[in-house]
């Protein structure tokens, strides 16, 4: 199995949190408390929100998960694995790698 590295790394610093008043049924309690969470990612701009728990934890694993499957945030994931991966220096250092004396092998054909 190939070894396997991590391109980038996420962080609860990257996303903007809000937590919000929920709405709907549920009278005084659920009008007042603020159970609900807004989850924005800045750098892709996808945004995601979940008010369907009482649980302010629920809630925001909620909305992680529904950010995640968003078009516009997979597009952007998309994007930014393609530019780390192939990162111009890391190309032109694995082609020397590729292209070292001991890795070409020369073969002569002599035609009849």
């Amino acid at each position: 199995m190939a070894d396997r590295a991590l391109l980038f790394r996420l962080t609860k610093k990257d996303f903007k949190i809000e937590h919000i008043r929920g709405s709907g049924p549920g009278g005084q309690h659920r009008n007042k408390s603020h159970t609900g969470v807004r989850i924005t990612h800045p750098a892709s701009g996808a945004s995601a929100s979940a008010t369907d728990s009482k649980s302010q934890k629920t809630n925001r694993k909620n909305a992680f998960r529904r950010l995640v499957e968003t078009n516009r945030f997979k597009k952007w994931h998309r994007v930014e694995c393609a530019r780390h991966m192939f990162d111009k220096k890391q190309v032109e250092a694995k082609v020397d790698r590729m292209m070292a004396p001991k890795n070409l092998k020369v073969e002569y054909f002599n035609p009849v």
